[in-house]
């Protein structure tokens, strides 16, 4: 199958010689022998949910195994074929009576992609997803298949797709459980403040703040045995759908069109955010619709910069963001031992910003990267951000430790592409 490739912002598109759908690990073994064979770069593709060009192939374009059917469950670990979704996993999981841990917003990425790229969630008694790998079957650049352990079980937990193809993941998983949700407005000078003994006292603590303003829209979540308050469907709608997307969307037409009016917008959607409590299933709490679309960069810096952190990105927002109505995203994590983990080795705080999919970002981008970056900053794979291979490796101590995982598996670059040249360099024995 051949056409167009575009991901979900639209920012990264491509056409690749050929697209295989693969319904199994031996159709994604076949495919890749076949590019081999043609001189071919091979890129595994998702549902396209990263803002980078991580996921971009210029050769063939492989489709993992997806099939919801083939998850299936041995005491507490799931194996899931790798381009099942998180929303049908999490589905199934829930029927199965477990649960993942923990989930970021979004569950439309695939299981693959998700741990691939670093997704993370928030918590500061909590780690990203990729932590819950216990294993993975990988196909190499010779069509062989592996079940890696040691260094390469650790450098595929968050791989890029610079190893081989990802066609099945097997996560630890607890037992399913359901989270009471606490949304409300606040003055920012206390969010900041009082952030330390939020995150203390809440299983996972986020806020959003609305720039050129003093709000921020906290939300809290902790594990519950109740079964409510549940959220009113006129609720959800007004929170997910209304203000969330359709309102949303409106606003930021609005200040794309009239930019000076931008800090009043923002200031009139903030203080009209749901606000209550209500308890749902964790995978229902923790993700929520994205149908606005949007471009992103985040950057991780060490929890104990957070405050430094914010203070120039405000800056940064206000001299370059004149225009910008979405609001920043600021979470928090533990510490992991994945080598690639934006959360390696520290407890971590997440700084996102985000313009409107189609609009200038450059600008605005441009002048917060510095600041965090400045930090001893880790950008987010999936998302938007101009470092390269030279200043990664001072970012992550186990960094040469996983190019040379990748250099021994992938020695001609069969899995590379201009995105992964840039963040990992190119492999030892490829052609330039």
């Amino acid at each position: 199958m051949n056409g167009t490739w575009r991901n979900w912002a639209g920012n990264q598109r491509t056409r690749p010689v050929r697209t295989v759908h693969a319904r199994d690990t031996g159709e994604v073994a076949d495919a890749v022998r076949a590019a081999a064979e043609d001189g071919l770069r091979v890129k595994a593709i998702g549902s396209g949910h990263s803002f980078t060009g991580v996921g971009v192939a210029d050769g063939v374009a492989i489709a993992a195994p997806s099939d919801p059917a083939g998850i299936r469950l041995d005491g507490e670990i799931a194996h899931v074929p790798a381009g099942v979704t998180l929303r049908a996993l999490n589905r199934r999981l829930w029927e199965l009576g477990r649960a993942l841990p923990n989930l970021g917003d979004i569950d439309a990425q695939t299981v693959a992609g998700a741990i691939s790229t670093g997704t993370h969630g928030t918590g500061a008694g909590y780690r990203g997803i990729a932590t819950q790998v216990e294993g993975v079957q990988l196909v190499l650049a010779d069509g062989t298949v592996r079940h890696p352990g040691g260094d390469e079980l650790a450098a595929a937990r968050i791989g890029l797709g610079a190893l081989g193809v990802l066609t099945g993941v097997s996560l630890r998983t607890v037992p399913a459980f359901r989270l009471h949700a606490v949304e409300s407005v606040r003055p920012l000078p206390e969010v900041l403040d009082g952030l330390d003994g939020l995150a203390a006292a809440h299983d996972h603590v986020e806020f959003y703040w609305f720039p050129h303003t003093d709000l921020a829209v906290l939300k809290t979540n902790d594990r519950t045995d109740a079964e409510g308050p549940r959220r009113g469907r006129a609720a959800g709608w007004i929170g997910d759908e209304l203000l969330g997307n359709s309102g949303f969307g409106l606003a930021c037409r609005a200040g794309e069109l009239a930019p000076p009016l931008v800090p009043r917008l923002n200031d009139f959607v903030a203080r009209r955010m749901p606000a209550g409590g209500y308890v749902g299933r964790s995978y229902e709490v923790f993700c929520s619709p994205r149908r606005v679309r949007f471009l992103e960069m985040e950057y991780a810096v060490p929890r104990a910069a957070l405050p430094e952190a914010f203070d120039g990105l405000r800056t940064a927002a206000d001299r370059h963001g004149h225009g910008v109505t979405f609001p920043v995203e600021v979470r928090v994590l533990g510490a992991d031992d994945v080598p690639l983990s934006t959360a390696y080795g520290r407890d971590t705080a997440y700084l996102a910003v985000h313009v409107r999919a189609g609009r200038p970002h450059e600008t605005y981008f441009g002048a917060v990267e510095p600041v965090l970056s400045a930090l001893d900053g880790r950008p987010h794979w999936g998302k938007l951000h101009t470092m390269t291979a030279a200043t990664l490796r001072s970012r992550y101590p186990a960094y040469d430790d996983v190019v040379a995982v990748r250099d021994r598996l992938d020695p001609e670059g069969r899995f590379r592409n201009p995105y992964l040249d840039r963040v990992l360099g190119v492999p030892c024995a490829s052609p330039t």
